[in-house]
């Protein structure tokens, strides 16, 4: 088949609708390799879109390329905990065996090696993404066998299977985890009620957003509910957000993996108490793998009566259907979404109006967490006064954690609302604590004396991840790390976001190169509140949280970097020429300029 085939083929199976742009841009590059300019002119054509559109698209997702990567791509996650686990020399010795440097394509075209953010296997890392197909646990020996196989040309289909086994590391079940139920029970108890009803149970039970901001679930569900649809065709929908990018997260991998029916039954039951006949789970890209097997439990679904026309010989008619992201984490917020779901860059829109109004395709839209609308199914099931009776007065239910980083036993532990750190952290084998990352860089920092705090909405609320950090580790290259994805993840669109968290990336990278000063420390405070009063969105507002946290609570680690009281420029102009000093033997000048240009304070 020829490539203009491919693509018309890839076309054809989404209707030629340019809203489909995400997923006909993902299925064309997996067969074709990259997206070639021909290739984008093609697709522009057929959707009816102008060409600059469509190439915008494909520019601002780090997983599109528009220029040949290798045909193995090999993306290493960055994240502090796989850094922990020694990602940076590991793939400092792959890149040696195979005579490449990170970032580059080699010149054969064979293979390109580079750092992406998280991957959402922290549980189980270092870990890598080999043309999007997660591989964990790595070590020196596998990444051997592995420069081997791609220099051989081996088929990454005919790689060893075990390579790609995620566990779910499932270390504590509690209602959510160990719920019991069977495919279609929530959705029967629902259907018996009616949409008003379940509705009220919803509201009753004090469901609250598990994505991190903690909204409450009825509220957004009858604000939906109540919106008019717009234009001569109305609609409703809801939005399943798996789109977990925080660094330390990786729950909804687990539910996804292992509890899809529960996350499709909840979606379902959104559907009917807002009145949508579609709902769409929009996966991240680093989920690629999840893909084929939620497919299949969809279809089981509708071959059970689950999902489709006349649902349980109702009258619901609803189904659902899975869009793949492509690499970007600002798409975690709920509008961002949506622009990605109707085939553009994820860029946050300005608000009001609110998703529930006017969402996907200017329709009423609820946008709710993975975690969220499985919980809904035991609301379905039990009623509200059950739920109620777990947890907390002001936080009803239970919360799923992801666990990594300097502790014995990594992976996922729920628990009733209320449990405190220390509980957590002695349950996951943890010892010697030095500080708690609570809900990825964009949350909390704990300290020690703050480890009898509770997980629940009224104290330390979570979308779920908790890395853990004994006292082994340097906090300020904890915070150096976060500052790096906040600048790579920042998605342009507002001046605070996208200078602010460059500057703070640049300001972390002066003090660890030791050109730091007192001053240096003021600007980080100074971009901090900027940039919580000015930028757009949540990225914006939150990127320097894990800086100002650790300077407050972990000061020392940036002060023993710091070399001067006086201001110091972060070029040094001397160290720019040694080099060339030394290529031309004129290492008496540098010696000059050493004594007339102190620490580079003429540059």
């Amino acid at each position: 088949m020829s490539d203009t085939d491919t693509i018309d083929a890839v076309l054809d199976r989404h209707r030629r609708d340019g809203t489909r742009l995400m997923q006909i841009l993902r299925e064309t590059q997996e067969q074709l390799g990259w997206l070639a300019p021909a290739t984008l002119t093609r697709i522009a054509e057929a959707v009816a879109w102008p060409r600059a559109k469509v190439e915008g698209t494909a520019d601002f997702y780090s997983f599109f390329h528009t220029r040949p990567l290798g045909r193995y791509r090999v993306l290493w996650s960055d994240n502090i905990t796989d850094r922990m686990l020694g990602n940076i020399d590991l793939m400092d010795a792959m890149c040696k065996k195979l005579w490449l440097e990170p970032g580059r394509v080699s010149e054969d075209g064979l293979v390109s090696v580079d750092t992406t953010s998280c991957t959402g296997m922290c549980d189980q890392g270092p870990a890598l993404l080999v043309n999007y197909r997660a591989i964990t646990r790595l070590t020196p020996a596998r990444v051997g066998e592995m420069v081997g196989l791609i220099r051989s040309e081996t088929p990454v289909a005919d790689w060893p299977a075990e390579w790609f086994a995620v566990e779910d590391n499932i270390r504590r079940k509690d209602i959510l985890l160990g719920h019991g139920l069977v495919p279609g029970e929530a959705l029967a108890a629902a259907l018996e009620r009616g949409p008003e009803k379940m509705l009220a149970e919803i509201k009753a039970a004090g469901l609250r957003g598990r994505g991190g901001a903690g909204f409450g679930t009825g509220l957004k569900w009858k604000a939906c509910r109540n919106a008019p649809g717009q234009g001569d065709n109305p609609a409703h929908y809801v939005v399943c957000n798996a789109d977990e990018g925080e660094p330390g997260t990786f729950k909804d991998r687990v539910l996804l993996s292992s509890y899809a029916d529960l996350v499709f039954e909840g979606i379902s039951i959104a559907g009917l108490v807002v009145g949508a006949r579609k709902g769409l789970l929009y996966l991240r890209g680093e989920y690629r793998y999840l893909l084929e097997g939620l497919e299949s439990a969809l279809a089981a679904r509708r071959q059970a009566g689950l999902l489709g026309a006349n649902i349980l010989g109702t009258a619901f008619d609803f189904d659902i259907e899975i869009h793949l992201g492509a690499g970007a984490y600002i798409c975690g917020e709920e509008s961002a979404l949506i622009e990605s779901l109707e085939g553009k860059p994820g860029r946050p829109r300005i608000r009001p109006p609110f998703p529930v109004t006017q969402g996907y395709l200017g329709q009423p839209t609820t946008v709710n967490n993975v975690e969220t609308l499985a919980a809904s199914c035991l609301i379905a099931s039990h009623g509200s006064a059950w739920y109620l009776a777990h947890g907390t007065g002001k936080s009803a239910g239970s919360k799923i954690l992801s666990i990594s980083g300097d502790c014995e036993r990594p992976g996922i532990y729920e628990y009733p609302y209320g449990v405190t750190v220390r509980q957590v952290l002695a349950d996951c084998g943890a010892t010697q604590c030095q500080a708690v990352q609570v809900s990825g860089p964009s949350g909390i920092c704990l300290a020690e004396e703050e480890f009898g705090r509770r997980i629940a909405f009224e104290d330390i609320p979570t979308a779920g991840a908790l890395m853990v950090f004994d006292e082994s580790r340097d906090m300020f290259e904890v915070a150096r790390n976060f500052a790096h994805f906040f600048a790579h993840e920042s998605c342009g669109f507002c001046t605070p976001c996208r200078v602010g968290t460059t500057l703070v990336r640049n300001l972390m990278d002066k003090i660890a190169r030791q050109h730091g000063s007192p001053y240096d420390i003021n600007e980080l405070f100074k971009l901090h509140r900027l940039m919580q009063g000015a930028s757009h969105c949540g990225l914006g507002n939150s990127a320097c949280n894990p800086v100002f946290d650790t300077l407050n609570k972990f000061r020392p680690a940036y002060e023993r970097r710091l070399m001067s009281l006086d201001y110091e420029p972060a070029f040094d102009l001397d160290a720019a020429l040694s080099q060339a000093r030394q290529m031309t033997g004129r290492d008496d000048v540098g010696a000059h300029l050493s004594t007339h240009l102190p620490n580079g304070a003429e540059a």
